[in-house]
């Protein structure tokens, strides 16, 4: 219980802790270094349509840096359990992968239910190290490319108190969060990024295919929006030499 109790301590920190604050070396697992190389390479599978609403969020995003206040990126979708929890996953991932700082990433729901073990499972068989009490209810989950940094995630209501009330943006990625709640409270902008929910598949043979295969389509997407974002950084560090 002891140890438990830690742990959402822990979860407490970890979840509000800004990307600055990771002043350790970051280390990568070297099946998620192999994944995030072939996810990476795979531009030519996103759609010109998606690319260009990727980048409209990367513009955006750009254009709300600043050096002295991180700005935010809350992930949303219907019951935080999946697709809200792995694109902020990815997207974290990718800020430390190409070094970008001003950013934090959170994700919530219209309701709190619990982070699902078969998502879990399909970001661990990509790479990413997983621990979490697999009898808790709405467990706790620690998520790192390798052992550091480690982000701490839970399934919670979008409007939950370690979730940004201000000075962020909201990216609704399923299409019922997006149709049910065409305002959220608090955000300065507003993004529709659906992705197909996996849960259809669960307890079929496809099961693990099919999550597999979303964990890769939001993985290609959330990389390929830092990638720009870095290029555009660069590109403005470049001109005013």
């Amino acid at each position: 219980m002891k140890n438990l109790s830690n742990l959402i301590l822990g979860a407490s920190l970890m979840l509000s802790a800004p990307c600055w604050a990771q002043s350790f070396t970051t280390e990568i697992n070297k099946t998620l270094q192999e994944t995030t190389k072939g996810l990476a390479g795979e531009t030519h599978l996103i759609s010109e349509l998606r690319q260009e609403k990727l980048k409209e969020l990367g513009d955006f995003l750009l254009e709300r840096r600043n050096d002295s206040l991180d700005f935010n990126a809350l992930f949303v979708c219907t019951h935080n359990s999946r697709r809200s929890h792995i694109s902020d996953t990815w997207f974290q991932f990718g800020l430390t992968y190409y070094g970008i700082s001003g950013y934090r990433s959170f994700s919530g729901g219209m309701e709190a239910t619990a982070f699902h073990p078969n998502a879990i499972a399909a970001l661990e068989r990509a790479g990413f190290s997983v621990a979490y009490d697999r009898k808790a209810n709405n467990p706790v989950v620690s998520i790192s490319p390798g052992h550091y940094p480690v982000w701490q995630k839970q399934s919670k209501m979008y409007t939950h108190s370690i979730n940004p009330n201000s000075n962020f943006a909201a990216i609704m990625v399923c299409s019922d969060a997006d149709n049910s709640c065409p305002v959220v409270d608090g955000a300065v902008a507003r993004f529709s990024l659906p992705y197909d929910d996996p849960r259809y598949f669960d307890g079929s043979p496809s099961q693990d295919l099919k999550y597999d295969e979303t964990v890769a389509l939001i993985g290609r997407e959330m990389l390929f929006l830092v990638s720009y974002m870095k290029s555009k950084i660069i590109l403005v560090q470049e001109n005013t030499k």
